[in-house]
């Protein structure tokens, strides 16, 4: 693996790569800040460094020591999108392999973009504020001053003093109670700490605290929630959570992190799920009462090998964390609920992968596997292109070479880059050496055309899916088209629909979203009256009917889309039914942003302000 420069940070990080964090932090809710010290643990990389580069982002730097002395240090100008650069004289030439400690003192501004802190008020039960943090993908830099790239990792120490549990992405350690120094220090505070032994990238580094209970969801598993939604969170996690854990070590090998626990957040946390080790941060949608929505867990789990063990170099690499994690988010589900459903939750990507290449164009760089990045915030190339693209490109290859010869091939991978991260080229490089002996697959292998695969923007071909599980979806939406032309005598009822799966009214909620033509605005009432997705909990069925409706600009769906646009943080959601409100009612479309912009994650604000074009 040669290293290359990650464009994304303004830290040298092919001069000198951290070994070990050791993050010192304090909350004050009050405040709604964090302060403390970081000491990294630096290892030089080339002969003759007098400097050390970190990546800061709106951070109030007080103080910086080099090896326990006071060093000199300046915070360069900011370089949008990437902060500040923070530049250390090491007072003194080191060279390869040499270590350096720099230890850091620094608070956070109100300009973070990696936390949120929510007032009392805007949590659940209303007794206790609250704060998480969300570093992916450029965003640690704006929480501790770091080499914010994800082609370095390190093993971390955490002490956290809070005045309400925490949780973070390593082991707990112990609690204790704090002994202020001073008089002025605040009183009634706890100190938690966690340890991290396995190296892990800046982004992966993940704190919350709030009033958090937790119950067991499996033998080495936690549920973690606030204390009024923990026992539904237990009930609708515990009897999968260990079954896709054992899944996907028998497909790649053991679950390294030891333990594998789920923190239930907020609605406003902006992602399905952030997959930090030891606990996957996840929205509550995916508390949908009747486990529809659980398979969001098997992607996050996922992520234990693919991304937190193995990792993208730099974000033009997404698609390596993303697509293998997708590709194996969907082997668990041909494992656990048969393969069909492989194939299922593959034509359901299928349509979210076609969505974002009509929004960002054919032809745009954000289209393709590999990207370039250059000056360029990775916030604005989230899609389900990695995702969706990566997938199939890999279950190309798993078709290519045979499922037989290709599930060799999968732990192969995974040890290969264990506790490192690689580029796309560097994946070539492993599957080509990998099959080189086997005369049958390199054969098959020098078929792929790597070039187009890499760098041609826009859908491939798609594959034959196994249509089995959504023939049904399909011959209702039919149904349903043909009506919306008047050409039929369709009469729907509430047993269009009975016995399905939440994924199949999605399915079908989607094939109506592709007609030529909206449905009229009578029929969008009718669905609504015969088949009740407005009352829907479920928030996958409750935004697809939402976009029907948004698309027939059905006046008697805005309110509703403002007030579920009040509840919800969720990008997946958020992002494309403010782009739909917008074209029906850019008035209330900014009233309900206006509003509810605080609710929002700093993440999730500022996509969607550029989505609404607001300066």
């Amino acid at each position: 693996m040669a290293l290359s420069k990650d464009p994304n940070t303004l830290s040298n990080h092919l001069e000198f790569s951290t070994a070990h964090t050791a993050i010192s932090l304090t909350l004050s809710f009050s405040k709604s800040s964090l302060y403390g010290e970081v000491e990294l643990t630096l290892k030089a990389l080339a002969d003759g460094l007098k400097q050390v580069v970190l990546d800061t982002s709106f951070l109030d730097i007080k103080a910086v020591a080099v090896n326990g002395k006071g060093a000199k240090w300046i915070v360069g100008d900011r370089v949008e999108p990437y902060g500040s650069p923070l530049k250390i004289d090491l007072g003194k030439t080191v060279n390869s392999q040499d270590e350096v400690i720099v230890k850091v003192t620094w608070g956070t501004t109100e300009k973070c973009t990696a936390l949120q802190w929510m007032t009392p008020e805007q949590t659940s039960n209303k007794r206790h504020p609250y704060m998480f943090s969300q570093c992916q993908a450029i965003h640690a830099r704006s929480l501790y001053p770091s080499q914010d790239t994800p082609s370095i990792k390190s093993t971390f120490d955490f002490s956290i003093r809070s005045p309400l549990p925490v949780c973070a992405s390593g082991l707990p350690t112990g609690v204790r109670h704090f002994v202020p120094a001073t008089s002025s220090s605040e009183p009634g505070t706890l100190v938690y700490t966690f340890r991290q032994p396995i190296p892990m990238p800046s982004y992966l580094m993940a704190i919350a605290s709030g009033d958090i209970a937790n119950a067991a969801a499996g033998p080495r598993s936690l549920v973690y929630a606030g204390p009024e939604e923990l026992l539904r969170c237990k009930k609708e996690l515990e009897d999968d959570v260990e079954t896709f854990i054992k899944t996907a070590e028998s497909l790649i090998y053991a679950y390294e992190w030891t333990t594998y626990n789920v923190l239930i957040l907020p609605p406003s946390f902006p992602y399905g799920g952030m997959e930090n080790p030891c606990i996957t941060f996840a929205t509550p949608t995916i508390i949908s009462g009747d486990k529809s929505n659980v398979d969001v867990i098997a992607h996050e789990l996922s992520h234990s090998w693919s991304g937190n063990l193995v990792s993208n170099a730099s974000w033009e690499h997404f698609w390596l964390n993303e697509g293998w994690t997708t590709y194996i988010e969907r082997r668990i589900q041909g494992k656990v609920h048969g393969d069909k459903h492989f194939h299922f939750s593959a034509i359901i990507g299928w349509k979210a992968f076609k969505e974002s290449v009509e929004l960002f164009g054919a032809d745009h760089e954000f289209t393709k596997l590999v990207i370039d990045l250059k000056g360029k915030d990775p916030d604005d190339a989230f899609s389900s292109v990695p995702y969706e693209k990566g997938f199939n490109f890999l279950y190309y290859l798993d078709r290519l070479v045979g499922r037989g010869k290709w599930d060799t091939f999968i732990p192969h991978y995974f040890s290969t880059y264990r506790r490192k991260s690689l580029t796309s080229f560097d994946f070539k490089d492993t599957l080509l050496s990998f099959f080189s002996k086997d005369a049958e697959a390199s054969v098959a292998l020098a078929k792929v055309d790597w070039d187009t695969w890499f760098y041609k923007p826009g859908l491939p071909k798609k594959p034959d899916f196994d249509t089995t599980l959504a023939d049904a979806c399909y011959a209702l939406a039919g149904s349903w088209q043909a009506l919306n032309s008047s050409n039929s005598f369709f009469k729907p009822s509430p047993s269009d629909i009975s016995g399905w799966t939440s994924g199949q009214i999605v399915v079908f909620l989607e094939r109506i979203t592709d007609f030529p033509t909206p449905l009229r605005k009578g029929l969008i009432k009718l669905m609504r009256d015969e088949y009740g997705f407005l009352k829907s909990e479920n928030a996958e069925i409750l935004s697809r009917f939402l976009t029907v409706g948004l698309k027939a600009k059905d006046e008697t769906l805005y309110s509703k889309t403002a007030e579920v646009l009040g509840g919800w943080g969720r990008m997946k959601f958020v992002r494309p039914l403010y782009r739909l409100l917008n074209e029906c009612d850019r008035k209330l479309a900014l009233e309900t942003f206006e509003k509810n912009k605080g609710f929002y994650h700093p993440i999730c604000r500022g996509v969607v302000m550029k989505d609404l074009g607001i300066n």
